[in-house]
């Protein structure tokens, strides 16, 4: 007899545990309504981080997989060239995506992986402690640059997304942001697109959302939004970028 293995917690409400003001909630919502939208919870497999979503799987009534830092889309991989008729999908914060998944980030990409990529950026490690991040805009204070990032000692923000839209094997690249509830209507948009293209077997996706972290950048959840407006969207543009 086969046996089901049921996540006890799945059976129930779980309270978040995320920071007031914090991105991942909205995301999180955002997912599983695309999910429930398109038809496809019986088929779609998450692959959780290493970051503040480390515990994603707690908020998802679907099939999900954990990975080491950085490595979920290695995870991601090869799930999907295992089962090439699920729905593979990775959520990743900058730290894991941009900074210790670099090397995996870039090869799938490059490979022309079909798989989708929501990537969060908010410029900073959280789920470690608030250090810089390789998006952590210059004169950012975190707690490894306290007095700001400098160019000449940490470099320039890293834009991941304008990056990867160079590598041939990237169908799809979108950046969007979470500053306000337009910013929340077409960052899911964005999302369904990257999920149709996967379904459509039109290869790699990514979606890059920018994201507030009040509790690490010393703002209010209110300042937060507004920072993402004036200030980081300076350096990281909104749109198509592929």
């Amino acid at each position: 007899m086969e046996k089901i293995f049921v996540h006890p917690e799945a059976l129930y409400d779980v309270s978040t545990h995320y920071c007031p003001g914090c991105g991942h909630g909205i995301a999180h919502r955002l997912i599983a309504e695309i999910i429930d939208e398109l038809g496809i919870r019986e088929k779609v497999i998450g692959i959780a981080p290493v970051g503040c979503a480390v515990v994603a799987y707690d908020y998802w009534d679907f099939d999900c997989s954990e990975a080491a830092h950085g490595r979920a889309l290695a995870v991601a991989t090869a799930i999907k060239r295992a089962r090439p008729q699920n729905i593979v999908f990775t959520y990743q914060g900058d730290g894991d995506l941009a900074a210790i998944g670099t090397n995996e980030t870039i090869h799938a990409a490059n490979r022309g992986e079909s798989l989708t990529v929501i990537f969060i950026n908010n410029a900073v490690y959280g789920m470690t402690g608030g250090q810089m991040a390789p998006t952590t805009l210059l004169g950012q204070k975190t707690s490894t640059t306290i007095n700001g990032r400098e160019q000449e000692k940490h470099g320039y923000p890293l834009k991941i997304s304008e990056m990867l839209a160079l590598l041939p094997g990237v169908h799809y690249i979108e950046r969007v942001s979470f500053h306000n509830p337009q910013g929340v209507l077409r960052a899911k948009q964005a999302i369904k697109l990257a999920f149709k293209n996967q379904i459509n077997g039109l290869g790699f996706s990514l979606v890059e959302i920018l994201s507030p972290c009040p509790t690490y950048w010393g703002l209010t959840p209110k300042e937060s939004l507004d920072w993402i407006r004036d200030v980081m969207q300076k350096e990281f543009p909104l749109g198509k970028i592929k």
